[in-house]
């Protein structure tokens, strides 16, 4: 798992289950915040075979970004 902090936000990459595999994402929260994370799906259709492929890409895809905004979106 990848970690990146911004100024009110962290993000990690994440994997989620899906039938046949997983979808590689990005998990935000609030630093300090003890809410739940949102999770959100990147690579759009690509299903990976195990976890491991699909936080790697994730995690990949988390270099990429270049901040959170308020509501949680990506900015890229």
């Amino acid at each position: 798992m990848a970690r990146k902090a911004f100024e009110h936000f962290e993000a990690v990459s994440a994997v989620v289950p899906c039938e046949g595999g997983y979808h590689a994402a990005i998990a935000v929260k609030a630093l300090g915040g003890s809410g739940t994370p949102r999770f959100h799906k990147v690579l759009a259709g690509q299903i990976f075979k195990t976890a491991n492929e699909a936080d790697l890409a994730a995690a990949k895809e988390l270099t990429r970004l270049k901040d959170v905004k308020e509501d949680t979106d990506l900015l890229w």
